[in-house]
């Protein structure tokens, strides 16, 4: 044996061995010393979460968002905005929630997916849903199992490909195993002959009935008396009840960065610079699309629709000469008309669509557009063309018809050989869709229109004006930097003091400020009156081209209310409770010398009131609202016997049943059968929302995002 292959066969085992011996030594010397406690505080600060007592962090979830970012970009996604970017992070957290909430589940009910069976899920005779989206042919809504295969054979050499296979496997196995859990835990519903006959009582007997109605508020609050310990039993006995969400309020003013005199004649002169290229370009609408800073669309405009301040300008119909610099809505702009022509407004068409796929490049799909022009002069109907080929499966259904459009309602190319071409002609338009052939079916009476380029600059704020303005802010910070002084100022000064009470640790918006998050991060931070500070210990902050200078004005931690916040409310449900009490002895009082409703109601100068059609499964009743107690009592209460009193919301109720109408017995086996659907059908969710809220999850996603 060599010493090389020594050294790999023998000494490796103990280089590991003592690598390793030596490693334990570090991490148990570190977890009893200082660097516990620091784990400790890196473990809270990067705690995002918990699920089901398992802490999840801000890494592991960042790690699983960025990896969902890579599988959309690689699906076609590019465009990622703060909504959107919101969704996938929603998305992220779900599945995450998911997978350590049902993990355990099916771990301890023996759930798992076998190769075999997920061999089956992909290749089978009916392949999961994932399978057919991906790889159906949107043509010929056939299972393209070749493509699939040769999708499969590319992960092993292509990694970025592998990664998006195992993404969409691992939707596959879970989406399976939740499957076989819904369908054990549904199947193990049942409704019993018994829960069938008391399901069929509650709709047994429908109800009119009198009722008189005394209202907490005839009595007054004088005439009750609530003691402190009533108000700390109640509190003691229901704290549940108090439960409440953490909650901000944030008081602040604005320092806006605005473009100073130096800036907007900085930004003429840039406008200024362009304007001789712009009256040169050879293809003005070109030097358009490059330059201008808003999107140019080619589109023809009648003159009616042209800016009010260019319409002298274009009636001239110079296609050489440059209008401006002009500013407008913070921008200055070069307009020069790059076409006058009579178009139509409107014009009436049919296409078919032809999408590139998987097996026909962009040159085949031209070529097989051409194909069907020759096709249609040559007498073939058009309708049956648009079914067999047309990517767009909707106007497909109408012979490829899009009706009347306007100029300027389809994308340019489109739009432009519609407008452009003739009646009877049959064109082709490429876009970002692929190929269209187009028939222009009829075209609506021609007008005068324009085609007007615009170059447009925002007007920015120097760097100098942004730092200026940034020591303004500064400054009203370090001068006010208490509650008081700072409300000093506000009126001294007569600035604009914004007020949002109520903020909530995952709220993304502030009134004048769009993307407020890291002033919302710090003002969870903050403790009353305190002016808020960022991470860096700085006052100001930088929003929305915008200078924030803030105060926290309210502190509502999350948990269980203190007795202080909510003795109010204690206190008035007590009262009305003894209210309650206090009727309700009248009303037993009246009933016990044997009178009738209406002799109660003259009595206690309350009015008889009448409600119809009442069954145990009403909302409402007429006259009063909401009130399931005398719902209940009503729908239960014997014919012809004054009934109560009966405890709502409202106040206390006396009644009295006029007619009882019975409907026609159900079969009982048919009402089992239905209920047994029914459960079946919650199991699939109601198992999952169970699960979920024992798990006791903490989201803190707000700390981070």
């Amino acid at each position: 044996m060599s010493a090389i292959q020594f050294l790999r066969e023998k000494a490796g085992v103990f280089v590991a061995g003592t690598i390793g011996f030596s490693l334990f030594l570090f991490v148990v010397s570190d977890f009893f010393g200082r660097g516990r406690g620091q784990r400790l505080k890196q473990k809270k600060d990067y705690e995002i979460g918990q699920i089901a007592g398992e802490y999840v962090s801000y890494p592991d979830f960042e790690q699983r968002y960025q990896n969902l970012l890579e599988i959309r970009k690689l699906s076609g996604g590019t465009d990622l905005d703060e909504a959107t970017s919101e969704n996938l992070r929603e998305y992220v957290w779900e599945q995450m929630v998911r997978e350590k909430i049902q993990e355990k589940s099916y771990k301890k009910l023996g759930i798992g997916v076998s190769a075999e069976e997920l061999n089956d899920l992909v290749f089978g005779d009916n392949p999961h849903e994932i399978i057919k989206n991906l790889f159906t042919d949107p043509e010929t809504k056939i299972l393209n199992r070749s493509a699939l295969v040769n999708f499969l054979k590319r992960t092993e050499v292509d990694s970025v490909v592998k990664k998006y296979w195992l993404y969409y496997e691992d939707m596959i196995v879970n989406e399976r195993m939740n499957s076989k859990y819904n369908d054990l835990v549904s199947k193990g519903l049942y409704a019993t002959s018994k829960q069938a006959e008391f399901d069929n009582t509650l709709n047994k007997a429908t109800v009119d009935f009198s009722f008189i109605l005394k209202n907490y508020a005839s009595v007054p609050d004088t005439a009750v008396t609530i003691s402190k310990n009533e108000i700390e039993s109640y509190y003691s006995d229901h704290k549940d009840n108090f439960k409440r969400n953490a909650l901000r309020d944030i008081e602040y003013v604005t320092f806006d960065i605005v473009p100073s005199e130096d800036d907007t004649k900085e930004a003429e002169q840039l406008i200024n610079k362009t304007k001789e290229d712009f009256a040169a370009a050879e293809d003005p609408g070109l030097f358009v699309s490059i330059t201008a800073e808003s999107r140019y669309t080619g589109f023809f405009v009648p003159l009616n629709e042209i800016p009010e301040n260019l319409r002298d300008f274009v009636k001239k119909e110079d296609k050489t000469s440059i209008f401006g610099p002009y500013q407008e809505e913070g921008y200055f702009k070069l307009a020069r008309l790059i076409d006058v022509a009579d178009r139509p407004d409107s014009v009436h068409v049919r296409r078919i669509l032809l999408a590139p796929n998987q097996t026909r490049t962009l040159e085949q799909t031209k070529v097989l557009a051409d194909s069907l022009i020759k096709a249609i002069k040559s007498g073939s109907s058009f309708a049956i063309l648009v079914k067999d080929f047309s990517a767009d499966q909707e106007s497909s259904q109408v012979g490829g018809d899009l009706g009347w459009v306007s100029e300027g309602k389809m994308i340019a190319p489109f739009s432009d050989v519609c407008f452009s071409g003739k009646k009877g002609e049959i064109v082709t338009a490429e876009t970002t869709y692929g190929i269209h052939v187009i028939e222009i079916l009829d075209q609506s009476k021609k007008s005068h229109k324009y085609n007007v380029g615009i170059i447009d600059k925002k007007i920015l704020s120097s760097t100098a004006t942004s730092q200026r303005i940034e020591g303004q802010a500064n400054e009203f910070a370090g001068m006010n930097d208490t509650y008081k002084k700072f409300n000093s100022a506000i009126a001294a000064q007569n600035m604009n003091k914004r007020v949002a009470n109520d903020v909530t640790p995952q709220q993304k918006t502030l009134p004048g400020l769009e993307n407020p998050r890291t002033l919302i991060l710090a003002l969870f931070s903050a403790k009353q009156e305190e002016i808020i500070l960022d991470n860096g210990g700085q006052a100001v902050f930088e929003i929305d081209n915008k200078f924030v200078v803030a105060f926290c004005t309210r502190v509502q931690d999350e948990g269980i209310a203190p007795l202080k916040d909510v003795q109010n409310d204690i206190r008035y449900t007590l009262v009305k409770d003894k209210k309650a009490d206090f009727i309700s002895s009248q009303f037993i009082k009246s009933t016990q010398a044997g009178k009738t409703l209406n002799d109660i109601g003259r009595e206690m100068n309350l009015d008889v009131q009448e409600a119809t059609q009442i069954n145990f499964r009403s909302y409402t009743v007429p006259g009063v609202g909401t009130e399931p107690a005398l719902i209940a009592a009503a729908s239960s209460a014997e014919k012809g016997v004054v009934s109560g009193p009966v405890k709502g919301n409202n106040g206390v109720y006396m009644i009295y049943v006029n007619n009882v109408t019975i409907p026609s017995s159900q079969d009982l086996k048919i009402l089992q059968n239905r209920l047994t659907a029914t459960f079946q059908m919650r199991g699939t969710y109601e198992a999952y929302d169970a699960l979920r809220k024992d798990a006791k999850i903490v989201d803190k996603r707000y700390k981070f995002y």
